[in-house]
């Protein structure tokens, strides 16, 4: 894991209490506006005080949110000012490696969307320049950050189900009329396993803390050249992983820890609060012994709040490439199996 008293104490550090310090922000997208907008009071953008940068052209909504944002002509424009400290990059799948590069060069510490890269080979280069540089140098990966999957990690380890048998995952939504979608596109790295995968697969390292030996199948319908639909199997050492992730089904989203004495379910996990509420369900005995919600909780604020306090008060990130490297060695696993 990234030893956070290898990194340089830049005025990010500061970024919850000091007008001072800055994020830039190498991109956008709607729900960025949401997750970490000023007009949320519970969130990093209100106690940051407008001290964001935007580069990109559509600025306009992160203006409307918070009036004191600068805002750049150019991502080079956001990596070349010295009152910038860290970068968020949002921008589409295949841009990711590139800036997160230019990123480091120019000595800013970066928080990149996942899939940060396409290549599990390609997170090498990534760690080395993260510790030669001393900088932080994470994928966002927020579920890691809500607390239904801490609970569910915990409760997993508490072993209330006994021994694991399956763990089980769906992922979908339907974005087949909006055909520019970057998601639907080869060349921006589409597809619904660089998109959602991450999550099915992710969920189930993170809570068992196991990795797969191997890709049992893997089953993919191909459109313009991404896969739209995909079912795999893997085998885990102590368990068997089944999941399906989707860009052409209704949405739906679930995941599933099935022991010998009971199963833990989260009914939404991926996207609480837009799919549904955050629920974790204990079964035993065929039916819900307790169910534990969490109604109100960001898990995009509290990712913000967890790099902060990395770069800051030296905590461990929860989520370091090493990590995210786990996650994308998987994905090339599934996309060899399928190809044969």
């Amino acid at each position: 894991m990234l030893k956070p008293a290898s990194l340089k104490k830049k005025a990010i550090g500061r970024i919850c209490n000091d007008e001072d310090s800055a994020l830039g922000n190498i991109g956008g997208g709607s729900f960025r506006q949401t997750a970490y907008g000023a007009g949320d009071a519970s969130g990093p953008q209100h106690r940051i005080g407008g001290a964001w940068h935007v580069g990109w052209c559509k600025a306009a909504p992160f203006k409307a949110l918070a009036p004191g944002l600068k805002v750049h002509s150019s991502y080079d424009a956001v990596l070349n000012d010295p009152d910038i400290d860290a970068v968020y990059i949002p921008l589409p799948n295949h841009l990711h490696v590139a800036w997160v590069k230019k990123a480091i060069a120019a000595g800013k510490h970066v928080l990149c969307e996942k899939p940060i890269a396409m290549q599990a080979s390609e997170i090498d280069e990534l760690i080395a320049l993260r510790d030669s540089a001393g900088l932080m140098l994470v994928e966002a990966y927020m579920i890691v950050h809500h607390p239904q999957w801490q609970y569910a990690k915990a409760l997993f380890e508490s072993g209330v189900i006994g021994d694991l048998v399956q763990v089980d995952g769906v992922f979908s939504y339907n974005n087949a009329e909006d055909v520019a979608n970057i998601r639907n596109r080869p060349d921006t790295g589409g597809g619904s396993l660089p998109d959602i995968g991450v999550y099915t697969f992710g969920s189930a390292r993170y809570v068992t803390g196991q990795e797969p030996e191997t890709i049992l199948d893997a089953t993919i319908t191909w459109e313009n050249g991404v896969d739209v639909w995909a079912g795999v199997t893997a085998q885990f050492p102590g368990f068997r992983f089944m999941g399906v992730t989707s860009m052409r089904m209704d949405a739906r989203q679930e995941m599933n820890f099935h022991g010998t004495s009971g199963f833990i379910r989260l009914t939404a996990p991926f996207n609480p609060q837009v799919f549904g509420q955050a629920e974790v369900e204990l079964h035993q005995g065929g039916e819900a012994k307790h169910v534990k919600r969490f109604p109100n909780e960001n898990h995009y604020t509290r990712q913000l709040e967890a790099f902060q306090a990395s770069l800051h008060e030296g905590e461990d990130y929860p989520c370091p490439l090493e990590f995210s490297q786990g996650t994308q060695r998987m994905i090339d696993q599934v996309f060899r199996k399928a190809r044969g």
